[in-house]
C-alpha cells in the first residue's frame, strides 16, 4: 500500500461531552454533537443554535457557524442532507482538500463523505499527538480529579473505622451489614463534594471479587477480607480524571495477606523511582513483572482463572481515564516517557486463596522523576 504522505487538516463530528478527542480540540464541552476541522490554520466550527453563544466565548474557533441555518440551507437543494453533507458542502466553501478523521469517526458519516468525493483517511491513536503531555491548566485539572478519588478514600477509611464485627464474621455498618453497594455508595457522595462523578463506577471489590480486576464489587463484606477500592471520577467542570486505587482490610490480617500487600507496596515504590523522562513505559512494567517473579509470585491461568499479576503496569490519564502512553499489558510499547505526561502506576497481585491488592497513584512525569498528584496514606488495615 502506497504511503500517504499529504498533509491533511483534521475532521471531527462529535460531542465533546462524550468524545475527549473534540473536547481537547474545542475546549468546550455540551452533549449535542458540532462539526469541527481546520484548513489550514484557520478552525471552522458548526453547532447547534443553543450552544452558539458560549461556544464562541469559550472555543478558540476563527469561523462559528450556525449548524441549524447551515443544514436548513442545505436541505433546500439537498433534501435529505445529513452531517455527511454538510460537512461537504463547508469543506468545499472554505477550500479544504484532504483532511485526516480521528478512529471513533462515524462510519456511517465517513463513508458518505468518500461518496461526495472528499479526500479524507482514518488517522492512528493517540488521534492529537499532543494530548499526550499536559499543560500547567490540565495538570491542575488532574489534581483536582485525584484530590476528588483521595476523598473516596476518606470515607471508606471512615465508614471502616466505624463499622463493627458480628459473629458471623460480617462487617456491620450503622446496624447493618455492610455491602459493596453501601461503600460505594459512600465513596460517590464523597467524591461529589470535590466536584466529581463516578461516570464509569467506583470498584469495592471484596474477598474473591477482588481478585476479578473491574469486578465493581457486590454483597456482604466479610471481616478479614482484602478489598479492593479503585476510585476513578471524573471532575464535571473540566472533563478531567483522577485514578487512584488502595487496597483495605477490616479486622485482622494473615500473614500471606501481609506479604501480599507489602510486595505489592514495594513494587509500586520501585516502578515510581523508575519513572522519568527518556524511560521506556515496557521497560518499567517488564521491571515489575520480572520483581514479581523474583519474589516468587507466579501469574498463569488456574482453572480459567487468571492469578498473579496479569495486567498492564498503567497508562496515561486526561480527557479519558484510559489513554495514551500504555505503561505494559498485551501492548508493547517502546514509547519514551516525557516531561509533563501523566500515568498511572498500578501493580497487584491477585490469589483467590489469599485476595487482591491493587495500589495505583496518577502521577506528573517531572524533568527528573515523578510526582504524584494527590497523595494518600497506604494504611490498609483497620482493626
Amino acid at each position: 500500500m502506497k504511503k500517504d504522505t499529504k498533509k491533511r487538516d483534521v475532521l471531527l463530528y462529535a460531542a465533546p461531552y462524550f468524545n475527549a478527542d473534540m473536547r481537547w480540540f474545542t475546549h468546550f464541552a455540551c452533549g449535542d454533537p458540532l462539526l469541527a476541522f481546520t484548513v489550514g490554520k484557520k478552525r471552522i466550527a458548526a453547532i447547534t443554535v443553543l450552544e452558539m453563544v458560549r461556544f464562541k466565548k469559550e472555543s478558540r474557533f476563527d469561523v462559528v457557524l450556525d449548524m441549524n441555518a447551515e443544514m436548513a440551507a442545505l436541505r433546500e437543494s439537498v433534501p435529505d442532507a445529513g452531517p455527511a453533507d454538510l460537512a461537504a458542502a463547508l469543506i468545499k466553501r472554505y477550500g479544504g482538500k484532504a483532511f485526516m478523521v480521528p478512529p471513533d469517526f462515524p462510519a456511517a458519516v465517513y463513508d458518505k463523505l468518500l461518496k461526495l468525493g472528499i479526500d479524507v483517511v482514518v488517522g492512528g491513536s493517540p488521534f492529537f499527538p499532543n494530548r499526550v503531555i499536559k499543560t500547567a491548566e490540565e495538570i491542575q485539572w488532574l489534581r483536582e480529579g485525584n484530590r476528588a478519588s483521595c476523598a473516596g478514600f476518606r470515607a471508606v477509611e471512615r465508614v471502616l473505622k466505624e463499622s463493627t464485627i458480628n459473629r458471623a464474621g460480617y462487617v456491620v455498618y450503622q446496624g447493618r451489614v455492610l455491602t459493596s453497594e453501601r461503600l460505594r455508595l459512600e465513596i460517590e457522595k464523597a467524591c461529589l463534594d470535590f466536584g466529581g462523578i463516578n461516570l464509569e463506577g467506583v470498584i469495592a471489590a471484596a474477598g474473591v471479587q477482588g481478585t476479578d480486576c473491574h469486578c465493581a464489587g457486590f454483597g456482604p463484606i466479610k471481616a478479614n477480607e482484602l478489598i479492593v477500592c479503585d476510585i476513578f471520577p471524573r471532575i464535571t467542570g473540566t472533563g478531567y480524571w483522577g485514578d487512584m486505587t488502595r487496597t483495605y482490610l477490616k479486622g485482622k490480617a494473615s500473614p500471606a495477606q501481609k506479604k501480599l500487600v507489602a510486595d505489592v507496596k514495594k513494587a509500586h515504590d520501585r516502578a515510581m523511582a523508575n519513572v522519568k523522562p527518556g524511560a521506556i513505559c515496557y521497560d518499567i512494567h517488564m521491571d515489575v513483572v520480572n520483581y514479581f517473579k523474583e519474589l516468587g509470585y507466579k501469574t498463569e491461568i488456574v482453572n480459567g482463572v487468571p492469578t498473579g499479576f496479569f495486567h498492564g503496569l498503567g497508562h496515561g490519564v486526561g480527557l479519558d481515564v484510559h489513554e495514551a502512553p500504555n505503561l505494559g499489558g498485551r501492548a508493547v510499547q517502546k514509547t519514551p516517557l516525557k516531561e509533563n505526561m501523566v500515568v498511572t502506576i498500578e501493580p497487584g497481585l491477585y490469589y483467590p486463596e489469599i485476595g487482591g491488592c491493587r495500589i495505583e497513584d496518577s502521577c506528573l512525569v517531572t524533568a527528573d522523576g515523578c510526582e504524584p498528584l494527590a497523595k494518600h496514606p497506604y494504611k490498609w488495615e483497620i482493626a
